[in-house]
């Protein structure tokens, strides 16, 4: 997993140019776009939806074996709860249709990182995730997805 912001992204050029791409879109975004889809290129696609955080993932954690997801909320802030699937146990197994597999809570490693005012987050396969919680309190957030295909 990395966090960062967007003052930093010029790094990534040189790592993936796909996350590069992810990376200057989510920079210059208009919080005022369309929930929906979008294609960027041929191996990175983006999703705008809007939500209200909650106090607990009902899935667990999640992971993808084919995408690397940047998430950021354009509106409002998240908190994402992060611990490595190396140590957990598979709660919903891996669906290759929606390249989804959930897990349950981990014992002991793991960290919450806030998303949001100009700070993301990028996960890779092995980075168990969980979205959509609240800070202190619920609130309607809109929150734009990145899948950089690998």
């Amino acid at each position: 997993m990395i966090v960062d912001t967007f003052k930093n992204i010029e790094t990534y050029k040189n790592i993936s140019n796909d996350i590069y791409i992810g990376l200057e879109y989510l920079k210059k975004i208009s919080p005022t776009i369309e929930m929906g889809m979008y294609i960027l290129s041929d191996k990175v696609k983006v999703f705008v939806d809007e939500y209200d955080t909650i106090e607990e993932f009902k899935n667990g954690y999640e992971s993808h074996k084919n995408v690397i997801d940047i998430q950021y909320p354009i509106i409002g802030l998240e908190k994402v709860k992060w611990s490595p699937i190396d140590n957990m146990n598979v709660k919903i197994p891996y669906d290759s249709k929606k390249d989804v597999s959930y897990y349950n809570k981990p014992s002991k490693q793991g960290i919450d990182v806030v998303i949001g005012k100009k700070m993301f987050v990028i996960m890779f396969p092995h980075d168990g995730h969980s979205p959509q919680h609240y800070i202190i309190s619920a609130e309607r957030i809109k929150k734009v997805t990145v899948k950089v295909s690998i």
